[in-house]
């Protein structure tokens, strides 16, 4: 069985972190990823929103919480997880959650905090299988760039997609 979800979308609200009694992080946050289509009969665009609970442990849940923050755009990776319980009515309940195993850091820095950025996540550009960028696992933040990997930036090339093929 495979069971592999990757999502794009931004933080509905700011990041919930705990620690279990073992002292393994916890973060909690809800992603909002949107979809734009046209309807097939009225030929009219619309938008489906989709709301999500991710759940991320370990170093990853601590650095997320550190640099992430609502409206934080990212690129999570993980797994699907069905959860049921009782509530203290007595009504059993169920929802869906993403288990996250990868969070990497989108959009950029965010200048409208006053200076405080958050870090780019790092990438390896290096060109992996099929002659693909293969990009760095690790969901830890990089130092500020450097002016090498400016330049390096400045040779990647262009994507000509229209806003309408972005599902956010």
């Amino acid at each position: 069985m495979f069971n592999k979800i990757i999502l794009i979308g931004n933080l509905t609200r700011d990041i919930e972190l705990r620690y279990t009694p073992s002292g393994t992080a916890v973060a909690k946050f809800g992603l909002a990823t949107n979809r734009v289509y046209s309807d097939p009969v009225t030929k009219e665009k619309k938008q489906e929103v989709m709301f999500i609970d991710v759940t991320v442990f370990g170093r990853a849940a601590e650095t997320a919480n550190q640099y992430l923050k609502k409206g934080s755009q990212v690129l999570v990776e993980g797994r699907l997880s069905f959860n049921q319980w009782t509530d203290n009515t007595g009504q059993k309940r169920s929802k869906h959650e993403v288990i996250a195993e990868n969070v990497k850091f989108l959009g950029g820095r965010d200048n409208s905090n006053n200076g405080n950025n958050f870090a780019q996540p790092q990438q390896n550009y290096n060109q992996g299988y099929n002659n693909q960028p293969s990009y760095n696992q690790n969901t830890q933040p990089s130092q500020p760039q450097t002016m090498p990997q400016q330049q390096a930036e400045n040779n990647i090339p262009s994507i000509d997609i229209d806003e309408e093929d972005i599902p956010f």
